[in-house]
């Protein structure tokens, strides 16, 4: 039961209110909203937002809603947000907060969104994160501020503070990329970079390379670049440093020009990017960046087939399998799209039998009608789940054994 937003790491988004996820405060400001953290000895998490973006919207309407999601939230942050625009449909509220808005900008030097900041029960800044993602990875990347040894701005002193330790770099490039905070990954990279050459790539570097390249302007984009052959042979995947490189130039090159609200002229985007890029191949992220604008746009049958056409050239994650088919699973009637969903479902669990896509399998042969299937399948999903999964995954098996709909009707 996963979703991922795929690619995306540094697009805006917008946010509502929802009944079953995170509470956002409504009508208090800044110092009312500290002095209740302090009170009730939550962090503050603050969403700091514009309404002019497509992935915004994926994650307003998907991941802040979830039971899941408020859950964690709710039990640990106080809970806001910060409208970084200003639109002619602003309400009182949104327009009180203006000043404090360009404040959050200026201090905290807001380049990217969704960027998100928590501060502990005190008020002090700990943490910061860019780019939304699936529920459990953002519940995972958000416990991070909940400890002092992973809250970003601990590790960013330490880092200044021993600018020469390459495993106190390899932890900073990776915080550094989540914070979207460019100039500390550059320096990180650095480090990392001038202690490998081209002639002496290991697997291991090459694999580092895969994992933390996110701007065209490191030296970890130059080595891919220079050397994809290589890095795929040591990693024994074709593709691997195409799919970085071509994801790493389409969300500086087109990150802004999506609207997903409007499908995009696919062919005019790929070949400008194409002009900039000739010797990456974009084609695979295309194909995703279609299925993504086809899950905001709640069209089932189309990402079916870009799905499955991507299959046949290109894997993907399982991660990404799960997170597909859970969307048809919650969305879709259609004959066709479960049985792709299914296929897509058991192809993640091949790969990886993680309690979260066990679920997926379990509930999408529950909704095909295999019920004997379905409730082995949640009963193994179950017997892996950790604590926080354990009432979800049980509540999904009681009512697949009383022949309940598992998906909300």
């Amino acid at each position: 039961m996963k979703k991922i937003l795929l690619f995306l790491l540094i697009l805006p988004f917008i946010a509502n209110g929802q009944e079953k996820g995170i509470t956002f405060e409504r009508g208090l400001n800044w110092n009312q909203i500290k002095e209740k953290a302090k009170k009730e000895n939550k962090y503050i998490f603050v969403d700091i937002f514009t309404t002019w973006c497509g992935p915004c919207k994926y994650m307003s309407s998907t991941v802040f809603p979830q039971k899941k999601v408020g859950d964690f939230f709710n039990t640990k942050f106080v809970s806001t947000k910060i409208q970084m625009d200003k639109t002619d449909t602003d309400n009182e509220e949104v327009k009180s907060w203006y000043e404090e808005a360009e404040r959050f900008a200026k201090d905290y030097k807001i380049a990217a969104y969704p960027t998100f900041l928590i501060f502990n029960p005190q008020g002090e800044l700990v943490h910061r994160m860019v780019g939304g993602g699936d529920a459990d990875e953002f519940i995972e990347r958000s416990k991070d501020a909940l400890r002092p040894e992973t809250q970003y701005y601990s590790l960013l002193k330490a880092f200044h503070d021993n600018p020469t330790d390459l495993a106190l770099a390899h932890r900073m490039v990776r915080a550094a990329n989540t914070a979207y905070d460019e100039a500390t990954v550059t320096q990180a990279e650095d480090i990392i970079i001038s202690h490998t050459k081209p002639e002496n790539l290991t697997k291991e570097c090459a694999a580092y390379l895969i994992a933390n390249t996110r701007t065209s302007r490191s030296k970890a984009f130059e080595l891919l670049r220079d050397n994809p052959e290589k890095i795929d042979a040591l990693l024994e995947k074709n593709g691997s440093a195409n799919r970085v490189l071509a994801t790493v130039a389409i969300n500086e090159v087109l990150g802004t020009k999506i609207d997903f609200n409007t499908e995009p002229n696919w062919e005019a985007l790929k070949a400008e990017i194409s002009g900039k890029y000739s010797n990456i191949n974009f084609d695979p992220i295309f194909k995703l960046m279609k299925a993504q604008y086809y899950v905001q746009s709640r069209n089932w049958t189309s990402l079916r087939d870009i799905i499955d056409s991507y299959l046949t050239s290109e894997d993907l994650s399982s991660n990404q399998l799960n997170s597909f088919a859970w969307e048809i699973f919650e969305n879709s009637t259609d004959a066709a799209c479960l049985d792709a969903a299914l296929k897509w479902s058991k192809k993640a669990v091949e790969q990886d039998a993680r309690s979260a896509y066990l679920d997926t399998y379990a509930n999408l042969l529950y909704k095909k009608g295999d019920k004997t299937n379905a409730i082995k399948w949640q009963e193994q999903a179950l017997s892996l789940a950790n604590d926080d999964e354990q009432e979800n995954y049980s509540d999904t098996l009681s009512k697949m054994k009383s022949d309940l709909p598992t998906w909300e009707l």
